[in-house]
């Protein structure tokens, strides 16, 4: 706690610089950042899980409070509108003591709707960065998310501080506790459901508390990209595992995938080998000055030579990868941008003004297009897989032919295979924060 006290005052002064460069340039007062509301289920007087904004999280780790407010103008010191009711039905939160209470002029809302009196009372020249437009214009706000300030804001958001990347090694620290635990329930024979509760146990996350909804595949489960069903029966016979989970930390995200093989011999796992040497590979070309794209397109000449050795593809790598049969197999981006939010802001930005930098001709799913620099965060995820649709596209192509279906269907129960580490680029080095944790 104290290493991120002490990292927490040059994080708020990059903050404030970045927010006076950016109010002077738009000629604006301020920003008054909104943490959101509650939003209740439909004709229910429930409400679902509260997820903050990630403007507002980027400048201090409240991350389950609506009605929040934060005033800033990049000199004075930021005015925080923390909302703190009389309420005997849910627990009240603390008034703000935490390492981060000091840099805030601290204010105490009672309800909501009397947010206005702590408002500046011109908002003409304050911009309103949230969700809420209705509660926006109802408090007279007639700059709402502002694009050059939001393009600026997103920009600047992928350069890391050391507050940041501490918050980020501490995610990664907590979520490799949970794969190790999900590994071990794996091997031990437990269904998905088994497995994700062994990795909730492990991390002393709740499922609301991770960054993202926990994929815990088993066998052919392993195709769906997105797979977030948890099976309370196991399957009749283990063949593999997919776990794509990360934590959270102070607001900041880890995003990790493993795939293990059951038997931990035969062919499957010797292609979940080769795929993790060349995740390894390509965590290695995160290098200042390349564009992320040209990364992505070096993953599909490996993933091509992957088909071409395993006599999946029955053609020499790069007539694979001409012939786009690479996407068959490998259908997503190499990674992204990882901080505040699993796919962080930014991503496809060529500079601060917002100008699209495009992805590499026919990869339309790539998550990240930017100019790799240092203090940048990104996954490396690499993936192989057998998916039904995908592959019945692929056998009505004249591409058919090269395909050996006889090994294809061997694979298929097993269903594919993703590998993703957490990785930080420094000046002069990188820093995989996830293999630096053993998780191998």
């Amino acid at each position: 706690m104290e290493q991120l006290a002490h990292l927490y005052a040059e994080h708020i002064a990059t903050l404030q610089q970045r927010t006076k460069t950016i109010i002077e340039r738009e000629g604006l007062d301020g920003l008054v950042i909104h943490s959101g509301q509650a939003k209740r289920q439909f004709l229910d007087d429930m409400y679902y899980p509260f997820k903050v904004n990630p403007q507002f999280k980027a400048w201090l780790p409240v991350i389950d409070n609506p009605h929040c407010w934060i005033v800033v103008n990049g000199e004075d010191k930021p005015k925080l509108i923390f909302y703190r009711p009389v309420d005997f039905w849910h627990k009240v939160p603390d008034e703000p003591s935490d390492f981060w209470a000091e840099y805030f002029d601290i204010q105490l809302l009672l309800q909501p709707d009397q947010v206005e009196k702590y408002l500046p009372y011109d908002k003409e020249k304050f911009a309103y960065i949230g969700e809420y437009l209705e509660v926006a214009q109802a408090l007279g706000f007639t700059n709402v998310n502002p694009e050059p300030v939001m393009n600026y804001l997103h920009f600047h958001r992928a350069y890391k501080t050391q507050y940041e990347l501490t918050c980020l090694r501490e995610a990664n620290r907590l979520a490799v506790l949970g794969h190790k635990a999900a590994r071990d329930t794996f091997y031990a024979g437990g269904s998905e459901f088994a497995i994700q509760q062994a990795y909730l146990n492990a991390t002393q996350h709740m499922e609301n508390d991770t960054p993202y909804g926990n994929i815990v595949a088993l066998n052919e489960n392993c195709a769906i990209l997105h797979y977030t069903h948890f099976d309370r029966k196991a399957p009749a016979k283990h063949l593999s595992f997919l776990i794509d989970a990360g934590a959270n930390f102070n607001g900041y995200a880890s995003d990790i995938t493993r795939t293990y093989d059951f038997e931990r011999k035969g062919e499957f796992a010797e292609l979940i080998k080769v795929l993790n040497d060349h995740q390894i590979e390509l965590g290695k070309g995160l290098q200042p000055g390349k564009l992320y794209g040209d990364l992505h397109i070096e993953c599909h000449k490996r993933i091509a030579q992957t088909l071409a050795d395993f006599k999946i593809v029955n053609l020499a790598a790069d007539d694979i990868v001409a012939k786009g049969i690479t996407s068959t197999f490998f259908p997503h981006g190499l990674g992204h941008h990882l901080g505040l939010q699993v796919h962080d802001m930014g991503g496809f930005m060529a500079d601060e003004a917002g100008t699209h930098q495009a992805p590499p001709e026919g990869h339309p799913f790539l998550r990240c297009t930017r100019k790799i620099e240092a203090n940048q965060v990104f996954t490396i995820e690499p993936g192989l897989y057998f998916i039904d649709s995908l592959l019945g596209d692929l056998s009505k192509t004249d591409n058919n032919q090269y395909i050996n279906w006889e090994k294809v269907d061997a694979f298929k129960p097993y269903g594919g295979i993703r590998i993703e580490d957490n990785i930080i680029v420094h000046d002069d080095r990188l820093e995989n924060m996830t293999r630096d944790l053993d998780l191998d």
